[in-house]
């Protein structure tokens, strides 16, 4: 067992969660342990207790409190919530690569993984990031999430310092996302920008989100109608302006719209039955761009459609070269309305 340390945070550390420092630094320990340590005050920071979600600064002092050597420890790979992947599923994960250099790692998300562990969930991406290292001695980082039936692009820091810088960037309004959605119906207007303040809630199906008017935490979606099917389905391109969960669901839902595939939000109106399309969910996180944490030049990556949402576009004859145009009329349209507040906005 080691002593009790005084470790003062530097400065290239700052704006990390302390948990991840944390288990950057003394990987022997579990998250569940640090929680515990955390819970009963033994780690500290200046002398206060915290939170593992605490995001450190420099010139901080963490209490560490006497812990296991890292010889004595479970090798990484048995390590609670950490998956040892076959040769087979490694594969696939390594072919999902959109991207990689040395600070940067974009990963085509598929449908159905979740990125983080949570009840119920033992398999993640986040168990999986071991096979991601591609040599390095750093494991990869996760800098943002998607929902679980969300595929699409999603980025890793593969060091610290680019963590931190690309922490920040999603924190901020320099990252630019994209969205493919399939919805059920048509809007009533081929564009619109919904602003629908949301909260979180208990439901009968666990925890969600819901419209909660102004005591709700504010939410902003930019979209546009591509092509439809008749009046039973229609193709978006959305553009979050913030960042709330499941924002992008709820807002479809509320327009009347839901993603095709999202029972959660759209109940039985989801699934088109006379359409006989795919049931996952058809939202796919397209494109992402931001700048580099290593010289601000702007990073584009961009996902294609997951095999379900292939089969639909096909079914429904959709041309996937309309989404780039769509997107482009959707950048004019928001920079019209940014110099006319008040026009263009749809509240549900």
């Amino acid at each position: 067992m080691s002593q009790v340390q005084q470790i003062t945070v530097a400065a290239e550390e700052a704006g990390q969660r302390l948990d991840r420092w944390f288990r950057q630094r003394f990987p022997q320990v579990t998250q569940g342990r640090l929680e515990k340590l955390l819970r009963k005050g033994e780690v500290r920071v200046d002398g206060k207790r915290a939170k593992s979600a605490h995001r450190i600064e420099a010139g901080e002092t963490v209490r560490i409190p006497p812990l296991p050597d890292p010889e004595t420890a479970r090798p990484a790979s048995d390590r609670p919530g950490r998956v040892r992947l076959s040769a087979e599923a490694e594969a696939d994960l390594l072919g999902r690569v959109l991207y990689r250099d040395a600070s940067v790692i974009a990963l085509d998300k598929p449908a159905g993984l979740a990125v983080q562990g949570g009840s119920g969930q033992s398999r993640h991406l986040d168990g999986m990031l071991d096979a991601l290292r591609f040599g390095s001695g750093e494991r990869p980082r996760l800098v943002h999430r998607l929902d679980k039936d969300t595929a699409g692009v999603l980025l890793l820091a593969r060091n610290a310092a680019s963590a931190r810088a690309l922490t920040a960037a999603f924190r901020g309004k320099t990252t630019q996302k994209v969205y493919w959605a399939l919805v059920r119906g048509v809007p009533e207007e081929r564009r619109g920008l919904i602003d629908l303040p949301l909260a979180k809630v208990r439901s009968a199906l666990g925890d969600a989100v819901a419209p909660a008017g102004e005591d709700g935490k504010a939410a902003q979606t930019l979209y546009r109608v591509v092509e439809s099917y008749r009046r039973d389905v229609a193709w978006l391109v959305l553009m979050p302006l913030t960042g709330r969960t499941h924002q992008l669901r709820v807002h479809c839902a509320a327009m009347g719209t839901p993603i095709v595939g999202d029972g959660k939000y759209g109940g039985r109106d989801a699934f088109p039955a006379k359409l006989d399309l795919p049931k996952s969910m058809h939202l796919l996180a397209r494109e992402l761009a931001l700048p580099h944490p290593d010289d601000g030049t702007t990073l584009r990556t961009t996902a294609p459609l997951p095999a379900h949402m292939a089969e639909s576009w096909k079914k429904l004859g959709f041309d996937e070269r309309k989404g780039e145009a769509a997107f482009e009329a959707l950048l004019a349209y928001a920079e019209g309305i940014s110099h006319s507040p008040g026009q263009g906005h749809r509240s549900y």
